[in-house]
């Protein structure tokens, strides 16, 4: 018996009506979402870190994931695990023409085109007759909201609605910032307005990010890592003082902070 094998057996005994985990037992389709979501961002944390052991453990943890899903599959009898792999098989050899085909692809930007072209053509089969096919089409409502917002902004890109250069987004940058000033010059705020203004600006920000290169949702990441990282410096600092961060005004904690990020550049 192969491991994963022995995977799909423990997973088919945990489902057990009779001796199975209770727990195991009444999970659904939807109530282990939550644990996938989390378990996914396992991963990128053990990807990031560079821990080789973590990103084992963390990808088995993924791994079992998808076995639970096709366990509940298996016992509907929709589909199962073997449907699973054939299926991304199938799908890989098909978004794959120069490679299990008779196409060749000259460089990674037309092999990408291609690629985009096939699931353009894969999403419209997928879709009712009765709905207009849409660019934005099949960018799932669950990605966390800043890679949702690149994802849609590429597809519009795709189809021609993209500014030329970089240059114009930084302007547009620009002008949604000064939107959300003027909501805040108002008095008393309207939350309503400057929660719009504030999303059209983060919107405008992605799609720089995109412009760039740059993944946000990794980008994000990092600069909050960078931000705890010198956040505990100024923690550190304060504490090499005999001062309490709760005790010390504004300037102080600025002070600290600044010194935490010199002394973490200079590392």
């Amino acid at each position: 018996m192969t491991a994963l094998e022995e995977l799909l057996a423990v997973m088919a005994t945990l489902r057990d009506p009779e001796r199975g985990c209770p727990w195991d037992r009444e999970q659904d389709f939807r109530s282990i979402v939550p644990h996938t979501l989390e378990e996914a961002y396992e991963v990128a944390d053990a990807m990031e870190c560079g821990d080789r052991p973590a990103m084992r453990d963390e990808l088995g943890d993924l791994l079992f994931q998808v076995v639970f899903y096709a366990q509940i599959a298996r016992e509907e009898g929709s589909f199962d695990f073997d449907a699973i792999a054939r299926g991304v098989v199938d799908k890989l050899i098909r978004r794959h023409p120069h490679v299990f085909g008779e196409r060749r692809e000259t460089s990674a930007a037309t092999q990408r085109a291609t690629w985009e072209a096939i699931k353009a053509e894969e999403r419209a089969a997928r879709m009712d007759g009765d709905q207009p096919p849409s660019a934005l089409d099949d960018v799932p409502l669950a990605l966390p909201a800043l890679t949702r917002s690149r994802k849609l902004q590429s597809r519009a890109a795709r189809v021609g609605f993209d500014w030329p250069e970089a240059h114009h987004v930084v302007d547009k940058v620009r002008e949604e910032l000064a939107e959300l000033e003027e909501a805040m010059a108002d008095t008393p705020w309207d939350q309503t307005h400057i929660h719009e203004e504030m999303g059209d600006l983060l919107l405008a920000c992605v799609n720089l990010s995109r412009q760039l290169g740059v993944d946000p949702e990794q980008a994000l990441r990092d600069g909050n890592r960078k931000f705890e990282r010198r956040f505990r410096g100024l923690e550190g600092i304060l504490a090499d003082a005999g001062e309490d961060p709760e005790s010390v005004d504004f300037q102080r904690l600025e002070a600290a902070y600044q010194q935490a990020k010199a002394s973490d550049r200079g590392s």
